[in-house]
């Protein structure tokens, strides 16, 4: 993110490369900086004669290049959007020639979502003298609280730590499909607003009190009556709770759980750091590892790798997921 924020704050002073090669697993900031440089370096007049966007499954490397190479008409620079450059991986090493002698006046951004280009070979070495090279590498899912947290407090917003894990659990790290939902937030709730798991259930159709979320907190406390109660909800809505995402959301839980058991310093802030959460749900495995000894969540791991296979279909005999669900609560439980 802070090198999102650098590359923009360089393009605000008119620091403008020649080139910007924007690739990696996580679309959403390579959108970020493609979608800013589109909409920021030319004005909206210039942009008729100076500005264009082609797609790497329709156009060829010595095509782009002929592109970049043009002059700009009655401007002071044209750019060049190249989007799902991730088409021309076979023959993108062949852009190498282009930047070790990029047009000067050409903005050229290729956006190469998904894949990275060796960074062995020329083409990189080129490109990180003469432009720049943004690697988007995906967060993992104990960092995607506090992404959204962060990007809320620079648009003078708060959410509470459920409401977070909420949408973690339900879109994933998926950060276009967060930030669509938070949109949505801030287009009903004022600034200053701290996002609860009301508004979430309110808003966007997660349920405050049946998600997976709550099955983990009512799992580790051992309520058998609440866990009953979220496992019948995700029988009757199994679309919008496959029990493959439980299964995996538990077994997450249980693999945390034998970790925190074998600390010597389980003080919160340390726990927090060695299980990589948020200090608010250091209390949650407290619990849970007086109700779950290590024996017992050993024992539950093989119990979940069993029923992973199962609810994927296998050795399930064609049992229905609401079923096969509340075989494996009881077994956990006992």
């Amino acid at each position: 993110m802070e090198d999102v924020k650098q590359i923009v704050a360089d393009i605000k002073k008119g620091q403008i490369k020649p080139i910007y090669f924007l690739m990696g697993e996580e679309p959403y900031y390579i959108d970020a900086i493609s979608d800013y440089i589109e909409k920021n370096v030319l004005a909206e007049e210039e942009k008729g004669f100076n500005q264009m966007v082609l797609y790497g499954r329709d156009v060829t490397i010595d095509e782009i290049a002929s592109n970049a190479k043009r002059y700009p008409m009655m401007a002071e620079r044209q750019v060049v959007i190249v989007k799902e450059a991730q088409d021309l991986s076979r023959t993108i090493e062949k852009l190498a020639s282009y930047a070790e002698n990029p047009q000067p006046t050409t903005v050229l951004v290729l956006n190469y979502k998904y894949k990275k280009i060796d960074k062995r070979k020329a083409l990189y070495k080129t490109l990180k003298k003469s432009g720049v090279v943004f690697e988007s590498k995906k967060l993992y899912e104990n960092q995607v609280s506090d992404w959204i947290r962060r990007v809320l407090s620079g648009q003078k917003y708060t959410i509470s730590p459920k409401a977070s894990q909420m949408l973690v659990e339900f879109l994933g790290t998926d950060l276009s499909k967060i930030n669509n939902e938070l949109e949505k937030l801030k287009i009903v709730l004022p600034e200053g607003t701290q996002i609860t798991p009301e508004h979430i259930e309110e808003n966007i159709g997660i349920s405050k009190d049946y998600n997976n979320f709550e099955l983990r907190k009512a799992v580790g406390e051992r309520n058998s009556l609440k866990v009953f109660k979220i496992v019948n909800y995700f029988a009757n809505n199994p679309k919008d709770n496959p029990m493959v995402v439980t299964v995996s959301l538990l077994f997450n839980f249980f693999s945390q759980l034998l970790h925190f058991h074998g600390l010597h310093d389980k003080n919160p802030r340390n726990v927090a750091s060695a299980l990589k959460i948020n200090p608010y749900f250091v209390n949650e495995y407290v619990t849970a590892a007086r109700n779950f000894p290590m024996r017992k969540v050993s024992a539950v791991v093989s119990i979940l790798r069993e029923f992973d296979v199962k609810s994927k279909g296998v050795n399930s005999n064609a049992v229905p997921q609401g079923d096969l669900l509340k075989e494996l609560l009881v077994k956990i439980l006992c």
